[in-house]
């Protein structure tokens, strides 16, 4: 069995810290998915090329959203990018999570089940880690992306890199 490729949208995919409002390789629009609170579009740029990258790590991982776009990034993210609507994690609650890891990290790790995992988000951090190494049963790689740069060419070759060690 594959292990999963968790896929945080705001910051690894949508890099929306980034200086410059238009990003070489992005393509930009405006969007307002329905189920989000607030009334002004958000401006969503997404770089093709990942679509890309995503499809071929398909071959290596089972891919799945870890975003609180959940259902909405297969409608917003997916046909952009050229990814199949993927599995999502849906986020019951958003509190901290045990020992001041971050809110999400107790959906992941029940969403992984036991299984090896990759998770690309923006606000993981070292007690996320720490935790994951403490108490997951399998190996797991957390890569904290930065949300003025998203995803780049190292990020990618990480990934397949640590898929190839297990």
């Amino acid at each position: 069995m594959k292990p999963f490729l968790f896929l945080d949208v705001d910051g690894p995919l949508n890099p929306f810290a980034a200086a410059h409002r238009r990003l070489p390789g992005y393509l930009t629009r405006a969007v307002r998915p329905a189920g989000w609170a607030w009334t002004e579009p958000l401006e969503l740029r997404l770089n093709p090329a990942h679509g890309e990258r995503l499809r071929a790590l398909a071959g290596r991982y089972e891919l799945a959203w870890a975003s609180t776009w959940e259902a909405e990034a297969n409608t917003y993210v997916a046909p952009e990018l050229g990814l199949p609507a993927l599995p999502y994690v849906h986020w019951p609650t958003r509190t901290a999570g045990p020992d001041g890891t971050f809110w999400k990290l107790r959906e992941v790790v029940a969403h992984a089940a036991g299984r090896p995992f990759a998770w690309v988000d923006d606000e993981v951090g070292p007690s996320d880690r720490a935790w994951v190494n403490g108490h997951y049963p399998a190996p797991a790689a957390l890569l904290r992306i930065d949300p003025a740069r998203g995803l780049v060419e190292e990020d990618f070759l990480a990934l397949e890199e640590w898929a190839e060690s297990l």
